[in-house]
C-alpha cells in the first residue's frame, strides 16, 4: 500500500456546555483533520486538536504548518509500516509532535481497515468495553462544586477531576473540603491544578487537605516545581502538562516523582507513543489516564480504543470531549459517555465512519 494523497481539513467544534479551568476558559477549539488517501479504495483519519484558547506549545496554525512539510514527504510511504513512517517523520523536522500524532492515527486507522480488526485488537486486545471515563468539575463556588459532583455520581460516573487554581488559595482549599465530603466509596477524585500553583501553594492546599482522599494533578507549572512540591505532599502526584516524552516519564517514575499520569496521546507521538507509554506503566505498576487536549469522533476515538487496552487496575479512564461540544463526525458509533463509561467502536480500524464532504474542501492538499 501506498500513500497517494494527503488532506488536510479544518473543523470549528462549537461548544455547547461550558469548560473552564486555571488558566482559561476553553473557546471553540479549532480542530485540524488529516485523510491518508492510498493506491486502494481505502482512507485512514488523523485529527488534532489543541484547547483554543489556552496557551500551549502547538495551535492550529503551527500544526497546519508542520503538515505543509510532512504532507510531500509522506506521498508514496507505506502507511502500514508506521515505525518507517514514523522515520519519514522525524527525517524531514523536528518537533512538530501534535502533526506527527495525526499522521500516526490516521495510519493505525488504514492497519485496522487492511486487516479488518479494531485498533484496540492489533494493540493486544481490549481488556476494558466499556471503557471508563472521569468528568470534570469545573472551577466554581464550593457548594456548587459539591452538588455537581453528587449529580455525576448519581449519574454513574466513577472518578471526577475537580478543576483548581487561578483564584485565591483558600477558595481552592474550601472547594476541595466540599466535594471531597460528597465523593461516595469506590469514587475517585482528582485535584487538578492545570499549572495554577505555585509551589507553596501546592503544600499549603495538600497540608490543609492532608485527611481527605484525592490526587494532585500537575499542581505547579513545570517539572522542576512539582519535583520539588512531590517531597511535602500528602497526597499522591500525577503529572500531566509536565509528562511531554517518554524519557520524562521513565524518569519521573524512577525518581519517584510521579506517582500517575495523566496522558495526552497526540502530545507523546499518537497511538504509537501512547503505546509505549502504556507499556512503561504497566511494567512499573503505574496509573496512567489515555486522553487528549480536545478534538472531535476521531480523538474520542483514538483515545477510546488504547484507553480500553489499559491495565484495568492501573486506568484512570479515557476523557472525551464529547460531553461539550455539538455533534459527531459519525452520529451512530461516535464515542459518547453513558453512565460514566464509554463503548468501543464496534467496526475496524478506528470503527467510525466519515461522511463524504463532512468537513468541506481541504485547506491543503499533497499528492
Amino acid at each position: 500500500m501506498k500513500i497517494t494523497q494527503i488532506d488536510v481539513f479544518a473543523k470549528n467544534l462549537p461548544m455547547v456546555s461550558g469548560y473552564n479551568m486555571s488558566s482559561s476558559t476553553v473557546g471553540d477549539p479549532d480542530t485540524t483533520v488529516v485523510a491518508l488517501r492510498t493506491d486502494t479504495k481505502l482512507t485512514g483519519w488523523g485529527e488534532i486538536c489543541p484547547t483554543g484558547p489556552l496557551p500551549q506549545v502547538e495551535h492550529a496554525g503551527s500544526i497546519r504548518a508542520d503538515l505543509d512539510l510532512l504532507g510531500p514527504a509522506l506521498i508514496g510511504a507505506d502507511p502500514l509500516r508506521i515505525g518507517l513512517i514514523h522515520d519519514v517523520m522525524a527525517a524531514t523536522m523536528d518537533g512538530g509532535q501534535g502533526a506527527r500524532s495525526a499522521v500516526d492515527i490516521a495510519c493505525w486507522d488504514l492497519l485496522g481497515k487492511v486487516h479488518n480488526e479494531r485498533v484496540c485488537d492489533l494493540l493486544g486486545g481490549a481488556r476494558m468495553d466499556p471503557v471508563s471515563t472521569y468528568h470534570v468539575v469545573p472551577i466554581g463556588t464550593p457548594d456548587g462544586s459539591a452538588q455537581l459532583a453528587e449529580q455525576l455520581q448519581e449519574e454513574g460516573h466513577t472518578k471526577l477531576q475537580l478543576k483548581s487554581g487561578g483564584r485565591h488559595i483558600d477558595e481552592d482549599i474550601d472547594a476541595v473540603h466540599a466535594v471531597a465530603k460528597v465523593i461516595r466509596p469506590g469514587v475517585d477524585l482528582f485535584v487538578d491544578c492545570n499549572r495554577g500553583w505555585t509551589v507553596g501553594e501546592a503544600i499549603q492546599v495538600s497540608r490543609a487537605c492532608r485527611d481527605l482522599k484525592f490526587d494532585m494533578e500537575q499542581p505547579c507549572a513545570t517539572y522542576a516545581e512539582c519535583a520539588t512540591a512531590r517531597t511535602h505532599l500528602h497526597h499522591p502526584l500525577v503529572l500531566d502538562e509536565s509528562a511531554t516524552d517518554l524519557a520524562t516519564i521513565a524518569r519521573a517514575i524512577s525518581t519517584g516523582v510521579a506517582d500517575g499520569f495523566g496522558m495526552k496521546l497526540t502530545r507523546i507521538g499518537g497511538i504509537s507513543g501512547m503505546r509505549a507509554v502504556r507499556d512503561l506503566c504497566e511494567a512499573s505498576n503505574t496509573p496512567t489516564s489515555c486522553d487528549d487536549s480536545w478534538g472531535g469522533d476521531i480523538i474520542a476515538a483514538a483515545c477510546v480504543h488504547v484507553g480500553a487496552t489499559l491495565t484495568p487496575r492501573l486506568s484512570r479512564g479515557a476523557w472525551i470531549s464529547a460531553p461539550y461540544q455539538a455533534g459527531h463526525y459519525d452520529e451512530e458509533h461516535g464515542p459518547r459517555i453513558v453512565s460514566g463509561m464509554i463503548a468501543v467502536p464496534p467496526g475496524p480500524g478506528l470503527g467510525i465512519t466519515i461522511p463524504e464532504g463532512l468537513f468541506g474542501p481541504p485547506i491543503a492538499s499533497f499528492s
